[in-house]
């Protein structure tokens, strides 16, 4: 009779193994093959596309007034 059964390894590498009552009492085999696998918060997020960033490319179109840090109207009674 053969088994599949995929288990986690925990931290202090101990595991238990329940056996199916259809095994019958006697002596086993167990062989551990190890499966590389990436958490999913680990998996780096796949881009569409990897875009450079020039510095400088808004010059010019992007300004403030001259009055900017001048008090506001509306709020000349709280002043």
């Amino acid at each position: 009779m053969t088994m599949t059964q995929t288990i986690d390894i925990p931290v202090d590498r101990r595991i238990t193994i329940e056996v199916p009552r259809e095994v019958p009492i006697g002596r086993a085999q167990f062989e551990f093959k190890v499966i590389p696998f990436v958490k999913k918060e680990e998996k780096p997020a796949k881009k569409e596309q990897e875009k450079t960033r020039i510095f400088g490319c808004l010059k010019g179109q992007i300004w403030m007034s001259d009055d900017f840090d001048e008090p506001l109207e509306d709020f000349k009674d709280y002043m």
